[in-house]
């Protein structure tokens, strides 16, 4: 039987300042990163969705994820690719150890990792799901963004480089506003936050192969770019529109290559084992 390709990209060059505090979070390339990563997917014979800005909202994601959950069966491939910032939000389900959740930083609001990790719980035995985002995660990141941001000539407060012309920007929130939106937002967020089960407690419910390649470390930060992120950029010089050739450790060992000790992809799986998947070209279905 043939196998399927779906993929969904997210794009956000700002967020709606009536939820978050006021900011806007402006960042260039976010919408011409996921442009280029459906042409990926496009090439590769995926049916392609794309939400940009305005309409990467938290329902239009999940319901696109869903969508792709109820569609797919074993050795299908879901491609979620997301560009944007990082965020937080606090634990309440208490399955983190720096009592902080890392988010995704959509038009409307928030979406936790914990939340992402209950969606793929949905998709049938076998399907694979490659998430490739450019954006800041991680709590650590978020803690130490003061020293990061100066040694990169980064201004912390406006998130823009101090030197006259660059365009530098991180792809993260600064840790008043996140504690800001949290609280301008408490009762909607805890009113998801509370019910979300803990990842241990749902790891047997995961099914599907989960692989992630995501633009730094944790305790690193993710630059955007005049014509995309530098993670995306560095991706799309490696692909070279097809021609690389290789797995996916060496697709995320060649990028690492490429990119300054500042900043270093990183790569993971969860779920079942799946040795057709880790051998596979990046992308193909």
């Amino acid at each position: 039987m043939a196998t399927n390709g779906l993929s969904l990209h997210i794009g956000l060059n700002s967020v709606d300042p009536n939820h978050y505090a006021g900011w806007s979070g402006d960042l260039v390339a976010c919408e011409a990163d996921a442009l280029d990563m459906q042409a990926i997917a496009t090439r590769a014979g995926h049916s392609t969705t794309k939400l940009l800005t305005h309409d990467a909202t938290r329902d239009a994601v999940r319901a696109e994820i869903n969508k792709a959950a109820a569609a797919l069966t074993a050795g299908d491939l879901f491609f979620l690719s997301y560009s944007g910032h990082g965020g937080q939000l606090p634990d309440k389900n208490d399955d983190e150890p720096d009592l902080n959740d890392e988010t995704w930083c959509l038009y409307d609001g928030q979406i936790v990792d914990d939340e992402l990790y209950l969606l793929y719980t949905h998709f049938k035995p076998g399907v694979r799901i490659l998430v490739v985002s450019d954006s800041c995660h991680s709590g650590s990141v978020i803690r130490d963004m003061e020293r990061i941001a100066r040694a990169a000539g980064i201004d912390v407060l406006t998130n823009r480089s101090t030197d006259v012309g660059e365009k530098l920007r991180f792809r993260t929130m600064r840790p008043d506003l996140a504690l800001r939106v949290y609280r301008e937002n408490q009762d909607e967020y805890d009113a998801y936050l509370e019910k979300l089960p803990k990842e241990k407690d749902t790891a047997e419910a995961l099914k599907a192969r989960v692989r992630l390649l995501s633009g730094c470390q944790d305790t690193q930060l993710s630059l955007d770019g005049a014509f995309n992120g530098l993670f995306t950029g560095t991706l799309l010089r490696v692909w070279k529109e097809g021609a690389f050739a290789g797995d996916y450790d060496r697709f995320h060992r060649a990028i690492a290559e490429r990119m300054p000790p500042t900043q270093t992809p990183n790569h993971m799986v969860i779920g079942p084992a799946d040795p057709a998947f880790d051998a596979a070209k990046p992308f193909q279905i």
